[in-house]
């Protein structure tokens, strides 16, 4: 699995970029990034009061924990930044199936797309797995993410037919998401 990245086109110089390990210092840029990656990248996937509950400081908060305390050895959060920012993130961790992890959170600032993050996140996400012996990753999205799907799609993953209905709000509602998945060869 690779990524293609698209080359930069801004008139502006591009501050220095890098992707590293998120520390609990970083938990409430993180939940600003997410809550608005989220709303940006969802606005015409998920309905309104769901868009709603993505709160930066709710975020912030469930991932000050995480890491602090993170659910399993294989969990990581990684961020990408620009400069000293970070605005994008990337969160990893086991399946349950032996050899597979999955990308559980991809996302980048909206202000920050198109700049080459979203590769780098999930080109560091995917030699972070392959550090930790998994041989495939997989990813959930909802099922009318195009973009997110066309991103990944590009990155070598491939549907693999499978699907489940995630419940979305109090009210029972669902979305329906497809599954991508990919080997990490050594390279």
């Amino acid at each position: 699995m690779g990524c293609q990245t698209e080359p930069v086109t801004s008139e502006q110089p591009v501050p220095d970029s890098a992707v590293r390990t998120a520390r609990v210092a970083d938990a409430a840029a993180v939940g600003a990034v997410q809550s608005a990656a989220w709303r940006a990248a969802y606005a015409d996937v998920l309905p309104s009061e769901v868009l709603d509950t993505f709160d930066a400081a709710a975020f912030a908060q469930v991932w000050a924990r995480s890491l602090s305390d993170p659910p399993s050895p294989q969990h990581r959060l990684l961020v990408a930044t620009s400069a000293d920012d970070v605005v994008g993130l990337a969160a990893i961790g086991p399946t349950g199936t032996e050899g597979r992890g999955e990308l559980l959170v991809l996302g980048v600032h909206p202000d920050a797309r198109r700049t080459g993050h979203g590769s780098r996140l999930l080109n560091a996400a995917a030699d972070t797995l392959r550090a930790n012996d998994f041989r495939e990753v997989e990813a959930w999205i909802p099922a009318r993410d195009e973009a997110a799907r066309a991103f990944l799609e590009a990155s070598g993953l491939r549907p693999d037919g499978a699907w489940r209905e995630r419940e979305v709000s109090d009210d029972g509602s669902t979305v329906r998401e497809v599954r991508l998945t990919a080997l990490l060869h050594d390279t």
